[in-house]
C-alpha cells in the first residue's frame, strides 16, 4: 500500500479495494438468491421455509469466520504498515489452521443439535424433512465457506482483491449451473441445491490454494509456532464481528420461533424473501467494510489517524446512499419480486406489507456496521462490540418478542428498523460524543 496515494486519492483507493470485495460479497448473496429461486420453483414454499429455519446455523459459521479473519487481518495489516512481513505470515498461517479446526468441530456439534432445534421450532412434516436433507450436506460446505472467506480477507489485505473477485465470479456461475442441473434437470430437490454449494466451494478452495502457493507476494504457507497472544488478540479484535454475527444467529432463531407461531409456513416464506434483500444489502455493506478495513488499519498503523477517520466517513456516505436506492427500488417492486420465487397470494401480500416497514432499517444499518468495522480496524474492540451487540442481540431480541404482542405480524417487521435506529444514536455517540472526542485528542 502507498500512504501518499491513499491521502491524495482517498475515494479512488477506497473504491479500488471495496468494489472487488463488494462484487465478491454480492456474488455470494446471488448464490442465496439462486438457491431460493430453484427451491421456490422446484421444491415449494416448504423447502424455502426449511432452509430459512437453518439460517442461525449459517450465521454461527459466519460469526466464527469473521471473528478470526477480521481480527487477524487487522493485526497483520498494522504489522504490514510497520514493515514486519515475517509476523504477517505467522498470523496468516495460524489463522487458517485455527479456522479449519474450529469450523470442523462446530459441524460435529451442530449435527447433534438438529433434532432439538426442530422440536423447539415446531417444524414438522415436509419442512423438517427438507431441513435434514439440506443441512446434513451444508455442514460439510459451511466450514469450506468459512476457510475461503478467511483466505479472501488475506488476499485483499495484501492488495490483490481482484483475484478473489474473479474466483467468486466462477464460484457463482458454477453454483447456478449446478443448481439448474441438480434441481431443474435431475430433480434432486434441496439435496441437489446443497450439493451444488459444496462442489462450488471446494472448487473455489482449490483456486485459492493455487494463489497462495504460486502468486501471493506476502502471505505464504509455512510452518508456524502457535502463539496464544496472537489468538487472544485476534479474538479480542474480532469480537465485535463475532458478536454481530452470533447475535444474528440468535435473533434469526428468535425470528423463526415467533413467525412460526404467528404466520406459519406462509409467514416464514415471506420473511425468507425479505431476508434475501436484507442479506444482499448487508453483503454490500460488508464488502465496503472489508475494503475499508485494511486501509483504515494501515493508515492507523502508520500514525495517520485523521486519514483513518476520513476513510470511515467516506465509506458511511456510500452505504447510506446505497441504502436509500435499495429502499426506492423495493417500494415499487415488492410484488414482482415475490412472484419470482413463489406463486402464492398469501405470501405475496405478506411480502408487500412487510417490505414497506422492514426496509426503513437500511437507512441506519449500513452506517452502524461500518462504524463497527472502523473501531475494529483501529483496535478499539470495546466500542465495536457494544455497537454489534446492540444492533444484533440486546435491542433486537427485545423488539422481536415485544413488538408482535402489540402489532402482530407488523411488529415482526418493525423489529429491525427500531433496533437499527436506536443503535444509530449509540454509534453517533461513540463517534462524536465526549468519549470519542477524548480518544481523538489522546491519539493526536
Amino acid at each position: 500500500m502507498d500512504l501518499e496515494q491513499i491521502k491524495e486519492h482517498r475515494v479512488g483507493v477506497l473504491l479500488q479495494f471495496a468494489i472487488p470485495s463488494i462484487i465478491a460479497m454480492v456474488l455470494t448473496s446471488l448464490i442465496t438468491f439462486a438457491d431460493g429461486f430453484f427451491i421456490g420453483n422446484y421444491v415449494g414454499k416448504e423447502g424455502m421455509a426449511a432452509v430459512n429455519l437453518g439460517l442461525p446455523i449459517v450465521y454461527l459459521y459466519l460469526a466464527l469466520g469473521l471473528m478470526l479473519a477480521v481480527g487477524s487481518v487487522a493485526i497483520a495489516g498494522m504489522a504490514m504498515g510497520a514493515g514486519n512481513i515475517k509476523y504477517c505470515n505467522e498470523v496468516f498461517n495460524q489463522t487458517i489452521a485455527t479456522t479449519v479446526v474450529i469450523s470442523g468441530l462446530v459441524s460435529m456439534v451442530v449435527f447433534l443439535c438438529f433434532e432439538p432445534m426442530l422440536f423447539v421450532l415446531h417444524a414438522e412434516g415436509e419442512v423438517s424433512v427438507y431441513f435434514r436433507e439440506y443441512y446434513r450436506i451444508m455442514l460439510l460446505e459451511l466450514p469450506v465457506m468459512v476457510v475461503n472467506s478467511a483466505f479472501g480477507m488475506f488476499i485483499r489485505g495484501e492488495g490483490n482483491p481482484q483475484f478473489y473477485m474473479k474466483v467468486n465470479i466462477w464460484n457463482v456461475l458454477l453454483n447456478i449451473l449446478l443448481d439448474y442441473l441438480f434441481a431443474g434437470c435431475f430433480h434432486l430437490g434441496v439435496t441437489g441445491i446443497a450439493m451444488a454449494s459444496l462442489i462450488s466451494a471446494l472448487v473455489t478452495l482449490l483456486c485459492i490454494i493455487f494463489y497462495f502457493t504460486k502468486k501471493s507476494k506476502i502471505y505464504r504457507f509455512g510452518r508456524f509456532t502457535f502463539d496464544k497472544e496472537v489468538l487472544k488478540s485476534t479474538i479480542l479484535n474480532g469480537s465485535s464481528e463475532f458478536i454481530g454475527e452470533i447475535s444474528m444467529s440468535i435473533s434469526m432463531f428468535s425470528y423463526n420461533f415467533v413467525i412460526m407461531r404467528y404466520a406459519g409456513v406462509d409467514g416464514m416464506t415471506a420473511f425468507t424473501l425479505i431476508g434475501y434483500i436484507s442479506y444482499l444489502f448487508s453483503m454490500v455493506v460488508i464488502g465496503f467494510g472489508q475494503g475499508a478495513s485494511p486501509l483504515i488499519s494501515f493508515s492507523f498503523g502508520a500514525k495517520e489517524k485523521g486519514l483513518a477517520r476520513e476513510i470511515r466517513k467516506t465509506t458511511n456516505m456510500f452505504v447510506f446512499v446505497i441504502g436509500v436506492l435499495v429502499i426506492l427500488f423495493m417500494l415499487t417492486g415488492a410484488g414482482w419480486y415475490s412472484n419470482l420465487f413463489v406463486k402464492s397470494d398469501a405470501v405475496k401480500e405478506l411480502v408487500q406489507s412487510g417490505m414497506k416497514i422492514y426496509i426503513i432499517s437500511f437507512l441506519f444499518s449500513g452506517i452502524n456496521a461500518i462504524t463497527s468495522f472502523y473501531f475494529t480496524s483501529i483496535g478499539k474492540a470495546k466500542e465495536s462490540a457494544i455497537i454489534s451487540s446492540s444492533r444484533g442481540l440486546v435491542l433486537l431480541l427485545v423488539c422481536i418478542f415485544v413488538l408482535p404482542l402489540w402489532f402482530g405480524m407488523n411488529g415482526i417487521w418493525l423489529a429491525a428498523p427500531v433496533t437499527e435506529g436506536v443503535t444509530f444514536l449509540l454509534s453517533m455517540f461513540f463517534i462524536y460524543g465526549k468519549k470519542e472526542n477524548c480518544l481523538v485528542l489522546k491519539e493526536e
